[in-house]
């Protein structure tokens, strides 16, 4: 479809049709050449900070009750699990012996990039009185986002993780320490919050940045050691207040690319007016993802970056975090690093 007969109307807020009829990037388009040496100036020492949570962290089911951990196998060869595989068998008189594994893992289990088909909404794209389920840029359920069903292809869908990951994500990173703020207590971050803590710390954003968010949420996970208790998580750590109108209006105004942050969804679970009919459950997720076509990362790992910030004084850094080009997919594993 394009974008004429795809939608009429887009919601209040929305930037469909800004980047073009068919665009699947969104706010991504915004880490120009520019940006990218912008974000490459940071460079300074060369050192690196991995920026991701081992993938079987958090362990269990406890944050969503629906993604499981990841399942490492050997995979199969001859009918024999191909681990210390003696070729031999094969070919005799080689001597090599072969290790080959294969993983299921739900994509957003840990560390990860939501994509921009992550979240949809019904919405009367047609001004006809009926809404229809569509997502990012006015793509439709069952017409351009297609349901998954074996075998990735280019085409299967639209809003694939796949462009994300052909556009590549490089640029530079802007580190909030929320937690040097709040600490562990449990505490919604709007947008006079956020905006006290730019101004403390002095830092400045600027369009196409990443803006990054150290809550110490990926910190407690890891003292965890794989049995997260639920209870402790949902009332410790800071996380983004996605009721707040002026938090959200100033991450449209901002022009930043992608948000990023430590903790489980970015922002408050539920949100603070939950029992208001009408509104999203997950309404920064539906700001970002569905209105602005950006990408949220969620349960990254910043504390030793941030640690190295805060000791020279820093807030900035190169940042090269792609998801996997996997056809079709609504997030992504990652592991993102930083550079310094």
């Amino acid at each position: 479809m394009t974008v004429q007969s795809r939608w009429k109307r887009r919601p209040e807020g929305a930037n469909w049709g800004e980047f073009g009829a068919d665009d699947q990037l969104g706010r991504l388009n915004l880490i120009d050449q520019d940006r990218i040496l912008a974000g490459a100036a940071e460079i300074k020492e060369g050192r690196n900070f991995c920026l991701s949570l081992p993938l079987d962290y958090p362990g269990e089911s406890v944050l969503a009750s629906y993604r499981s951990p990841p399942q490492l196998r050997p995979t199969l060869r001859n009918g024999r699990a191909c681990f210390h595989y003696d070729f031999s068998a094969e070919e005799p008189g080689f001597d090599d012996i072969v290790c080959d594994d294969a993983v299921c893992l739900c994509t957003q289990y840990s560390t990860h990039w939501d994509g921009l088909a992550h979240i949809g909404e019904p919405f009367d794209v047609d001004g006809d009185g009926n809404r229809k389920i569509v997502y990012y840029n006015g793509f439709r359920a069952g017409i351009d986002v297609v349901e998954p069903g074996g075998v990735c292809t280019m085409s299967s869908t639209a809003l694939g993780i796949e462009h994300m990951a052909q556009h590549g994500v490089q640029g530079r990173g802007v580190l909030v320490d929320l937690a040097k703020r709040f600490g562990r207590v449990r505490h919604l971050v709007g947008y006079d919050d956020l905006r006290h803590c730019l101004e403390q710390d002095g830092i400045a954003v600027a369009p196409g940045d990443i803006l990054c968010l150290h809550t110490g949420f990926s910190r407690l996970l890891l003292d965890m050691g794989r049995h997260p208790d639920g209870a402790v998580l949902a009332n410790s750590c800071a996380a983004l207040d996605g009721c707040d109108r002026k938090l959200l209006n100033w991450i449209t105004d901002s022009g930043i690319a992608a948000i990023a942050a430590d903790n489980f969804a970015v922002e408050a679970q539920p949100p603070r007016n939950e029992a208001r009919r009408g509104r999203s459950y997950v309404p920064l997720h539906e700001h970002c993802l569905f209105k602005l076509g950006m990408p949220l990362g969620e349960l990254w790992h910043f504390e030793e970056l941030n640690g190295w910030l805060n000791a020279h004084s820093r807030h900035c850094f190169f940042l090269t975090a792609p998801p996997l080009r996997l056809p079709g997919a609504m997030g992504s594993p990652i592991t993102p690093i930083a550079t310094v």
